[in-house]
């Protein structure tokens, strides 16, 4: 028996735990090793932990896919049909003298999703699309370097004969660096090349001018750190430098307010760790973000108020957030992740991709608003300025409108997709945002192995993974655990592996894996009262990675758009204004949880589908109005003393709720409780 127990380890067969008797828990993927079969950061920059894998190689399945698909159906794949930015006739990125309409940021924002979108879900029609925009950047470069439309080159401070602006274009390299991971097109690193030693030839008084290329100039650091790592070339990382140098200074703290600068640039000093190896440029990406939150921030969904840029005093949960902002920090929290290694990043970015962006777009995906707040019980077309910064139908779902949202929305979902699953330095494999996928890709010494996980979350807890391998292979495979977990379970073909930690961190699984094997991660998900003082007591309600909001009914009005494309107003259809009754000793044990099967549209961010319900108790406030804009009326201190009966009431995850109350106030009876104050008419 011991030599046949012997036997079957050596040979790896199903079912037999090899060389494996505990998981180990790390705080981070460690950055030591050589992967030689993916890119990562070269030296002398700091090694990189995760290492992305090419587009395509990720495939989404289940809800996932669902998303995807709508958004291929949906306005984001069909973009080229409504937008005139996308118009081709005498579009400037389709001209190979650079001339023309349309110039700026709509097109290559879009693009570089709308590429992706193609690649991860193998669409012939989307890849052949963008196809033809790339073809037409590519054959756009001038002798000198410059590429795409002339307009750029002299687009600021026309008055002194015109300066360059290099924004779009860092946008384009985006698009075009993800075209050559999937297809290996050799003329993107020429025309990267050549586009880089022209920046680096443009006299310092006319680089990087104030402008939006000023303050997210970590993107074009990022481009230009793409390049080095594929040539080596030591005069990239003097272009770096000089990035670096006229970057505006968010090493030093929050150097704009702007919501999407925000979410870009606060990254930026953690780019350039990498080459400086400085760890104050890794903590003030931290600091940045923290202070954000700390001012701003003080709501569920992982973003804060700037609607369109923070302003001292609005900080209630009724502020909104761009819909560019939510992709860009998903796209932030991918890239951290990948540079550190540490797993805040990936919650971070599963925070905002759960609970925030779903509600940015209907649940078809043929429509959007530009602005989502935490508490927003109508979306109608009537201008909410000034409670909300920006005029105009800013809540409007609408395909036609929201300029930069419409068309930069393309690739949140496509890069979280992608960044489901990294390679590690150590040539092994991490599941770094937790979603249904199967990955295929090289581990150990050039192994192809597919892993697949099942699953149901951020809805359900428990995630299996079954590998597919030709033959039995050593590698390591990472799991991330996420911080609000507090008894992970994980299991090897049955065989129960105790976890010494919760999260946040990776459970490490090291060993000879056989086709077939199969791990299970189960995730205890525990309802968890949030109270936030800066919301003046009110609280929020979680479980796991989802945030709850109160369902209320929906009421679609049409508001314009095509008969192929419309445009909806959303009105409540039913009451909003309630305070929580909650339990004083133990606030959990005041919601009772209900599962329902998952949607059979595969659609579950939708609030007559949500999988999930919280049955609660409430008690209306007749005094919390929505003020003469339409906006739901700020918050006021909790507890509330309200005479209304106690109702139960249903809260539903966030992201399924396009109209939403997120933030409570709590209803009270004692001393403390306060009446409302109605707002004066």
């Amino acid at each position: 028996m011991l030599f046949l127990t012997i036997l079957l380890r050596v040979l790896g067969v199903a079912g037999a735990p090899i060389g494996i008797d505990e998981a180990t828990f790390v705080d981070r993927v460690p950055a030591a090793g050589e992967n030689p079969h993916y890119v990562g950061h070269r030296p002398p920059l700091a090694p990189s932990p995760l290492l992305a894998l090419p587009p395509g190689a990720v495939r989404p399945e289940g809800w996932l896919r669902t998303q995807l698909e709508r958004e291929a159906a949906g306005f984001v794949g069909h973009l080229g049909e409504i937008s005139s930015f996308l118009r081709r006739e005498g579009n400037a990125w389709l001209s190979p003298t650079g001339a023309g309409h349309s110039g700026w940021e709509e097109l290559p924002y879009w693009l570089k999703g709308f590429g992706d979108l193609g690649y991860v879900l193998g669409d012939e029609r989307i890849v052949a699309e963008a196809r033809v925009w790339i073809e037409a950047i590519l054959a756009s470069q001038d002798a000198d370097g410059w590429f795409g439309p002339r307009s750029n080159r002299t687009r600021l401070q026309t008055d002194r004969g015109g300066k360059p602006d290099l924004w779009p274009n860092m946008l384009a390299l985006r698009g075009l660096r993800s075209w050559h991971e999937h297809s290996g097109d050799e003329r993107v690193l020429a025309l990267m090349t050549r586009y880089f030693r022209w920046q680096l030839s443009v006299p310092d008084a006319d680089f990087l001018l104030p402008d939006w290329q000023q303050q997210r100039a970590a993107d074009e650091l990022a481009n230009v750190h793409w390049l080095y790592d594929r040539l080596g070339e030591p005069w990239l990382l003097e272009l770096a430098e000089k990035i670096h140098r006229h970057t505006a200074n968010w090493t030093d703290g929050v150097a704009n307010w702007h919501g999407v600068n925000i979410a870009q640039a606060f990254r930026g000093p953690a780019g350039w760790w990498a080459q400086s190896r400085d760890p104050r440029h890794l903590a003030a990406t931290e600091r940045n973000l923290g202070a954000v939150l700390a001012e701003y921030g003080q709501v569920p969904g992982g973003l804060w108020a700037a609607d369109e840029n923070c302003r001292p005093g609005f900080t209630d949960a009724r502020q909104a957030a761009e819909t560019c902002t939510m992709v860009e920090l998903m796209l932030s929290a991918e890239l951290l992740a990948g540079w550190t290694g540490d797993p805040k990043w990936a919650d971070r970015g599963e925070e905002v991709a759960f609970n925030s962006l779903p509600a940015a777009l209907t649940a078809d995906l043929r429509a959007l608003h530009y602005l989502t707040a935490p508490n927003l019980v109508r979306c109608d077309a009537a201008s909410k300025a000034p409670g909300l910064q920006n005029g105009g139908p800013m809540l409007r779902f609408d395909p036609h409108d929201h300029r930069c949202c419409q068309h930069n929305v393309a690739h949140g979902w496509p890069y979280f997709a992608e960044h489901a699953w990294m390679a590690t330095a150590d040539r092994g494999l991490a599941a770094v945002l937790l979603a249904p996928t199967t990955v295929t890709a090289k581990v150990a010494d050039g192994t192809i192995v597919t892993l697949r996980a099942t699953t149901s979350y951020p809805f359900g807890e428990d995630i299996a993974v079954r590998v597919a391998t030709p033959a039995p292979v050593r590698f390591p495979l990472y799991l991330r655990v996420p911080a609000w977990c507090a008894r992970p379970e994980l299991a090897v073909n049955g065989q129960a592996l105790p976890l010494a930690r919760a999260g946040p961190g990776f459970a490490r699984l090291e060993r000879t894996w056989a086709d077939g094997d199969e791990v299970r991660l189960h995730l205890s998900m525990a309802i968890e009262v949030r109270r936030w003082p800066a919301q003046h007591g009110a609280v929020s309600v979680h479980r796991g990675p989802l945030a709850y909001s109160l369902r209320i009914a929906e009421k679609l009005v049409p508001s314009g758009g095509t008969d192929a494309w419309p445009a909806w107003e959303i009105l409540p259809a039913s009451p909003w204004n309630y305070a929580l009754v909650l339990d004083e000793t133990d606030p959990a044990a005041s919601f009772t949880l209900v599962r329902r099967e998952m949607p059979p549209d595969g659609q579950p961010f939708e609030h007559r589908s949500a999988p999930l319900e919280l049955v609660a108790r409430g008690r209306r406030v007749p005094e919390w109005t929505e003020d003469p804009l339409g906006l739901v009326g700020p918050l006021q201190a909790s507890p509330v003393r309200t005479a209304e009966p106690i109702e139960e009431i249903a809260l539903i995850p966030m992201g399924c709720a396009r109209l939403r109350v997120a933030v409570f106030p709590v209803a009270g009876a004692g001393p403390d409780a306060r009446a409302w104050v109605a707002p004066e008419k």
